[in-house]
């Protein structure tokens, strides 16, 4: 990425994950937001707004979802896959509850180091997705379980991973204000040797409005 352009990118996504213009957003941001993933393998696509399977066999959903996750494709896949998932099972009470199911099961028996990691951030991820839709009828199958908190061990299972602090920050767009804001910095700097984490950083959010207060915190403040 041009390094003239990173810093005008960084400066309008600053502002955003500050959660300084959050009130601009539309919608549920882990689902309304899609993540570039270029021609990597998801399941198929899905609009958020989009009622029924639009042509897709839901019952299929956990299986394919595992063959995403299990083929050790990179976190953004991972965010983007289980956001499509979350769309799709919404539609499906029972679907839905079967895949989280997996999934926790999936964190539980994962082997230790990389792959455990991987397996509780898909869990925590899953579970704030499914916070972010409105269900109708049956109770949300994520409600009580603290899905931050599986991606929080999953970073520090990692050691470093600023897809995952990307992740960790639009979580947290509501807070812990201090947690979120350690997030961005991590995605921001991470973001310098990954341009697909940047093009994701500025693409969802550089239509909003840069306040002045997130521009100067970029320009003169320094993390800690």
């Amino acid at each position: 990425m041009n390094s003239r352009v990173f810093p005008r990118l960084a400066i309008s996504m600053m502002a955003i994950l500050l959660g300084l213009t959050t009130s601009a957003q539309a919608g549920p941001p882990l689902l309304c937001h899609p993540i570039e993933i270029g021609q990597a393998k998801s399941l198929p696509w899905v609009d958020w707004n989009q009622k029924g399977g639009g042509g897709y066999e839901v019952k299929n959903l956990t299986r394919d979802t595992l063959a995403v996750l299990d083929s050790n494709t990179s976190v953004l896949v991972r965010m983007e896959t289980l956001r499509r998932a979350t769309l799709y099972a919404r539609q499906d009470p029972q679907v839905a509850k079967e895949l989280l199911a997996r999934l926790r099961a999936r964190a539980a028996n994962s082997d230790a180091g990389h792959p455990e990691a991987l397996a509780w951030f898909d869990l925590g991820y899953l579970t704030e997705t499914y916070k972010q839709w409105i269900g109708k009828g049956e109770p949300n199958p994520a409600t009580g379980l603290d899905g931050y908190g599986w991606v929080k061990k999953a970073i520090s299972l990692r050691g470093q991973d600023p897809e995952m602090d990307f992740a960790a920050a639009l979580i947290t767009l509501a807070g812990p204000r201090s947690d979120h804001q350690d997030h961005v910095w991590k995605a921001m700097e991470g973001a310098k040797s990954d341009p697909l984490l940047a093009q994701n950083l500025a693409s969802n959010f550089n239509r909003q409005k840069i306040s002045a207060l997130g521009a100067n915190a970029l320009a003169g403040g320094s993390h800690k």
